[in-house]
């Protein structure tokens, strides 16, 4: 069991959790990086890789190089390669899915996908210390700007138009529009992520909740899709909006935060000692009671911006609450390994790790670790 202190919580991310996942996610003799494990930690081989898996494990070992671990700079360099090359067709454009040695499987170009890209892009750019990663991520934003743009605002899916259109790339969007800006020190990519947030604050949530599923014309999809709120993503707006205030000064973007956080602490998270479910409808009522890892380590992040922006002293309670839950019901602190998901009746569902929620944790727990670091120093 690993403590609830910034001191002790470092220790584990960068002492056990980022080694363990660099041994088993990176091999220098493998093409890209393992996307599947078994839950007990054995790789599951396969010759297929997608852009997200690569991006979002290049923003990891990017991450883990700046916080001193050792290997960590040559494993986000071998995703760095693997990405500008494998992950792209000639014509420049970020495909879906290839195999290990650059054959295309899906030859889409992912609007959720292409976000990740210029969020690892942005931190690999810090990382390495150059700037060709900063020129590709404006390179890829310009493609979404012009090939994936829509009409009734902000942007398409994909390259084949698929429906519905979700709330979800945008987020991501807007979370790689910060970390460009962080990076790059470049005023437009603020300016690119106050368009995503006004879209949020008239479309996603127009009635104050946080819908998921859309149609072309930014109205909730028909049926049951349409009536879907994931708390996990009402608390990662928060985090996101909370900080969006910080670098532009947003005069609505504290509002919206606290109107998410609210609906998502009362109907995703209301009682203490339980994890955050994965979907209620727009009243609260529980569509999916089962919980997977991402909400909680989405609330973690929520509860530390309350912290560290709103001084809210509740929130230290839950913030530490949450982080022994994850640790009691997800998280093997020993193997850094962790049940994905746990059902409605409380019990841990036994299936394959994906590699892609590692980027969930360790965002999540250097993000604690920081506001707990700089909290403590004010007191």
């Amino acid at each position: 069991m690993v403590g609830v202190s910034a001191e002790e919580l470092s220790a584990w991310l960068t002492g056990s959790l980022l080694p363990a996942w660099l041994a088993r996610a990176y091999d220098p003799k493998r093409r890209g990086y393992a996307e599947w494990v078994q839950p007990n930690g054995s790789i599951i081989e396969s010759e297929r890789r997608t852009t997200l898996v690569t991006a979002r494990t290049l923003y990891v070992f990017s991450h883990a190089h700046l916080l001193g671990v050792p290997g960590a700079l040559e494993a986000a360099r071998h995703g760095l390669s693997f990405l500008l090359s494998a992950c792209r067709d000639s014509d420049g454009r970020f495909i879906h899915a290839c195999t290990t040695q650059g054959e295309i499987i899906d030859g889409k170009s992912d609007l959720y996908d292409l976000a990740f890209v210029i969020f690892a892009l942005a931190w690999c750019a810090r990382a390495i210390g150059e700037s060709e990663p900063l020129d590709q991520g404006e390179a890829v934003m310009r493609f979404i700007e012009t090939a994936l743009v829509s009409p009734s605002g902000g942007f398409r899916e994909d390259t084949l138009g698929t429906l519905p259109r979700r709330q979800n790339p945008h987020m991501h969007l807007l979370e790689a529009c910060h970390a460009m800006a962080q990076s790059s020190g470049e005023k437009r990519w603020l300016e690119r992520a106050e368009r995503i947030v006004c879209l949020m604050q008239r479309r996603f949530a127009a009635d104050g909740t946080l819908g998921e599923f859309f149609d072309n014309e930014w109205k909730p999809f028909a049926g049951e899709q349409g009536r879907i709120r994931e708390p996990g993503h009402h608390f990662e707006w928060t985090w996101l909006l909370y900080h969006h205030e910080r670098l532009t000064g947003s005069g609505t973007a504290r509002m919206s935060a606290r109107q998410l956080f609210a609906f998502g602490e009362m109907f995703g998270a209301e009682a203490a000692g339980k994890p955050v479910i994965n979907e209620v409808d727009q009243k609260g009522a529980v569509l999916n009671g089962g919980a997977l890892l991402w909400p909680q380590t989405e609330y973690l992040k929520a509860l530390a911006a309350r912290l560290e922006f709103e001084d809210d002293n509740e929130a230290t309670n839950r913030l530490n609450g949450h982080l022994r839950l994850m640790f009691e019901r997800f998280v093997d602190a020993d193997t850094g390994l962790w049940s994905n998901q746990i059902d409605r009746q409380g019990w841990r569902v036994a299936e394959p790790i994906p590699v892609r929620v590692l980027y969930h944790l360790v965002l999540a727990v250097a993000d604690v670790c920081r506001v707990k670091q700089s909290h403590s120093a004010k007191s």
